[in-house]
């Protein structure tokens, strides 16, 4: 049976930052088994609708929910459970995962993160048993930007780079997901990800700055988005 080496005997024989940076591409990459493919987070209903029907409106969605929306309130949240898991605070962690799911506009935003919550967890249990006491302390459901930081801390990602990596694995998805609805083509996918890099950095500098009681966001546009999308007369994405 195939067997894991441990992230700190792998790290005597590599540079911390070498592991570390293995470990984000692989907790970031798109082939992670945990559903992210299979929702476009109100994106397929605001093309239905024409409010996105290129890469410039697109481009402008996006740079908007970096700066206001609520992936932002989601990675400043996913940062948060890495800073208590590696202070092994499970209290703490259990009540931002309380807070997260609180915070949701939607009930299918809501459900999205569980989804995809559950699905890690599992996936960590499975690759990392070693981690059953945090993953159940985390609490049930788990959402996404929690089970990331757990997975995060463990693997001894920089926490800057845990940002980046969340930010750019949801740019990521969303513009796939753009690509196919609009469509556009896999070139100017590419070349609205790479426009994206600046925001991405600027906000991840902003959100590891952030107070607690800072912690906010603007999303009436998305829950709107995902409200009426549930009822969309076709659809390619769930809700």
């Amino acid at each position: 049976m195939d067997t894991v080496m441990p992230i700190e005997e792998a790290g005597k024989q590599g540079s911390s930052s070498a592991v570390g940076l293995l470990s984000l591409l692989q907790l970031a990459s798109p082939m992670l088994p945990v559903g992210a493919y299979s929702y476009s987070e109100g994106l397929e209903k605001l093309v239905d609708a024409g409010v996105i029907d290129n890469q410039q409106s697109l481009r402008h969605w996006l740079e908007q929910e970096l700066r206001y929306g609520a992936i932002r309130l989601e990675a400043a949240v996913m940062i948060r459970a890495y800073r208590e898991g590696q202070a092994g605070d499970l209290q703490a962690l259990q009540g931002w995962n309380e807070w997260l799911s609180a915070a949701k506009e939607t009930e299918e935003l809501r459900q999205q993160s569980w989804q995809m919550g559950r699905s890690l967890m599992r996936l960590l249990l499975d690759i990392q048993p070693q981690l059953a006491s945090v993953v159940s302390a985390a609490g049930h459901p788990c959402n996404y930007a929690i089970a990331f930081g757990i997975a995060a801390a463990h693997w001894q990602i920089a926490d800057d780079a845990a940002v980046m990596g969340y930010l750019h694995s949801w740019a990521s998805n969303l513009i796939s997901g753009g690509v196919k609805l609009i469509p556009l083509g896999q070139t100017s996918g590419q070349q609205l990800l790479l426009h994206l890099h600046t925001h991405i950095f600027i906000e991840t500098r902003e959100i590891l700055a952030l107070e607690d009681d800072a912690l906010c966001s603007c999303g009436w546009g998305l829950a709107l988005a995902s409200i009426a999308h549930e009822t969309q007369y076709t659809r390619l994405f769930r809700s």
